[in-house]
């Protein structure tokens, strides 16, 4: 079995929500990890696990950043990582289809991801390396991040749903 470790320095872990409805708002994880271990060279086998440090989420504004550390929406002081394993990994067209378990606050949903191969290449130091574009979206709800504020006329000021993106390089390393 091959495992490839996820190479931080070459990846990012972003999400997009709603704000108000009219606007995007984007942030990342600064801390993360993660690994895929498979039988076959292909990667076709693929079982895929990753965590991310609540308290490394970053929006660009550390006043919103400490309200999503607050027992608000990820209450990080009791929850202090998000994480992923991956129960199936199928081909579907040119991308494939990953499903696993996706944890959050404490509260563990299946989820269904898109993983686009960007495919495999040696870096200058022989190192072999595969690239993946995960996506998919969740319901925060689902997962206990109910913070739901409205404004006085009536607006929603956090949407329900969030987009995932990690574009991850992994690196193997046995």
């Amino acid at each position: 079995m091959a495992t490839y470790k996820i190479d931080a320095a070459h990846s990012e872990v972003t999400f997009k929500i709603k704000h108000l409805m009219i606007s995007t708002v984007s942030g990342n994880f600064t801390k993360f990890d993660g690994e895929i271990n498979a039988n076959n060279a292909d990667l076709s086998d693929a079982v895929f696990s990753f965590e991310a440090e609540i308290d490394s989420i970053n929006t660009n504004n550390e006043q919103r950043d400490g309200h999503l550390k607050s027992p608000d929406f990820f209450d990080a002081a009791n929850h202090p990582k998000l994480s992923f394993k991956s129960t199936g990994f199928t081909k579907k067209g040119d991308d494939f289809e990953l499903v696993g378990d996706f944890t959050l606050r404490g509260n563990t949903k299946q989820v269904t991801l898109t993983a686009e191969y960007s495919g495999s290449a040696v870096d200058p130091y022989g190192n072999e390396k595969h690239g993946f574009e995960i996506s998919g979206k969740i319901s925060r709800k689902e997962f206990g991040l109910e913070f739901h504020a409205v404004t006085e006329a009536g607006n929603i000021v956090v949407s329900d749903e969030v987009k995932l993106l990690v574009n991850a390089q992994f690196a193997k390393v046995n």
